[in-house]
């Protein structure tokens, strides 16, 4: 069998950067070099502040960076060098042409794919990781044999990954299943074993799965859009709870402990992000157009559609919370990447619920633990969110660096990613309201505050941000990150928003 001793990953970003420093750490006998075109990302790479937060990533690149875990802009030597390569370079939605809107651009792939053959000798696998269309590796084939070498040989396999930002590391070193797709052929299934056979350093055979190439391809795809589904599917249902008085946590966990549908991604919320569930869903949309099947393709657009409705939705509570107006109006928005513990901000829903709020002229005030404020700036500056017109953003927004300030004579705050700081501690919430119960309830505030330290320093003090705020204070808690917090939260003088269930007073929405 043939072993890989070298491996090379072209792209240092989200999956590329971590998937290969696991591998590293795992494989301490392997090679493995991730290789970039942005100098500044590898600069990062090789210092103490890596271009991306995950929880334990840091642990990991430290303990086999500079052993045999090296990240480089030398693309063409690591190539050449290499057994195994990664493809793990961005596949953007395209913004132009054919498929605008739905189609995955594959330039970089095609330009990755390019170098390789000119830079390669011999036997090599050469492996996308990158999310792709269906096919995507018979494109990549195809260029391999119209620049064939007498002495080259190079095998083609897909090999998606299935890791959540904020819990990546975890993925990788506990995956669900590892996918493997090839030809049927013997050389295809001769590069199938010798990728198994890295995996099987630490994952259980019964966990990596071999299939055709397309297969692969597909399941990655078909997975997200799935994952996606269930999103939108319980945010239509928070609509209706909100219309009828049915409360929606009580029906996900019915509908969630049926066995057959399960109680994962059933969460209401303001909406999916992330740079793989959009993007992987319109492309499945444009794949199904392409292959004349529109009745499919219109049920997954119904996804997107969807997403988009909550978005909406809950930014126009927002401004019918607080008298139909926002014009010039503060609003703290706390939390800005699309979910917690990681700083990405691909698709957050956090950006469009700044361009609503934006267009009715609100002055946004936005703090996040994880998100640069060039990042936020440049997100908000897009065209498509700031209509053309880069200049309100400085005109409306500033980026903060201390949620207090943020929140300082704001009308409202509105909670947007689940950051844990943004949590009170349960043990609080007991421990106050059974106290209160005997008449301490100053006493106690006071004293968990001062003393025993049930809420950390890292955590958010809710009586003080409160008493900070223009009266009425209204809190709209997009993530339902302190719903064992409302009654207690209502006291302090909160005039809390959630998406829930049909309010008992009229006046909310």
């Amino acid at each position: 069998m043939f072993q890989i001793k070298r491996i090379c990953c072209i792209g240092a970003g989200y999956v590329g950067g971590p998937t290969c420093s696991v591998i590293a750490q795992m494989c301490p006998e392997i090679t493995v070099t991730v290789v970039d075109v942005n100098e500044s990302r590898i600069k990062a790479w090789n210092s103490d502040t890596l271009p991306i937060y995950e929880p334990g990533l840091k642990e990991v690149v430290e303990s086999c960076r500079g052993r045999n875990l090296f990240f480089s802009t030398d693309i063409d030597s690591a190539i050449r060098d290499a057994d195994l390569v990664f493809i793990s370079v961005n596949t953007p939605t395209k913004t132009y042409g054919m498929g605008k809107g739905r189609a995955a651009d594959l330039k970089f792939i095609e330009a990755c794919a390019r170098r390789i053959v000119e830079m390669s000798d011999g036997y090599k696998i050469v492996t996308e990781k990158s999310t792709v269309p269906v096919r995507a590796a018979e494109s990549i084939r195809r260029i391999f044999d119209a620049n064939t070498k007498p002495s080259l040989n190079l095998q083609v396999l897909s090999n998606p990954e299935f890791l959540a930002e904020g819990t990546a590391v975890r993925d990788l070193k506990e995956p669900d299943r590892v996918l493997i797709g090839g030809d049927e052929t013997a050389e295809g299934q001769k590069a199938i074993r010798a990728l198994c056979a890295v995996y099987e350093h630490w994952v259980p055979k019964e966990r990596i799965i071999t299939t055709n190439t397309w297969s692969s391809e597909l399941s990655k795809l078909a997975a997200n859009a799935f994952l996606a589904q269930r999103i939108s599917s319980i945010n239509s249902i928070s609509a209706l709870c909100e219309a009828t008085g049915a409360d929606v946590e009580e029906v996900a966990k019915a509908i969630g402990m049926d066995q057959r549908i399960g109680n994962k991604f059933l969460k209401a919320s303001v909406g999916f992000g992330g740079s793989c569930f959009q993007k992987d869903v319109l492309n499945l949309v444009y794949l199904c157009e392409a292959l004349n099947l529109p009745e499919v393709a219109s049920y997954w657009q119904q996804v997107i559609d969807m997403n988009e409705y909550q978005r909406r939705r809950f930014a126009c509570r927002i401004i019918d919370c607080l008298f139909n107006t926002v014009t010039g109006k503060k609003i703290a928005l706390l939390g800005f990447s699309f979910k917690k513990d990681t700083g990405d901000t691909r698709e957050s829903s956090s950006i469009y619920i700044s361009k609503y709020l934006m267009d009715e002229g609100a002055k946004l005030f936005i703090y996040d633990p994880k998100v640069l404020k060039e990042q936020i700036i440049h997100d908000l500056s897009q065209p498509s969110i700031s209509e053309d017109n880069p200049e309100r953003v400085s005109e409306l927004v500033t980026v903060t660096s201390d949620p207090y300030e943020a929140c300082q004579s704001a009308h409202a705050l509105v909670i947007c990613t689940e950051w844990d700081m943004f949590k009170v501690p349960v043990t609080f919430y007991y421990y106050f309201y059974f106290f209160k119960c005997f008449v301490f309830e100053e006493y106690v505030r006071k004293h968990f505050n001062s003393h025993i330290c049930l809420i950390p320093p890292q955590e958010l003090d809710y009586d003080k941000i409160y008493k900070n705020m223009l009266k009425p204070a209204f809190m709209f808690d997009g993530r339902r990150v302190l719903d064992h917090l409302h009654p207690h939260l209502q006291s302090l003088g909160f005039q809390v928003r959630f998406t829930k269930k049909k309010s008992s007073n009229p006046s909310i929405m």
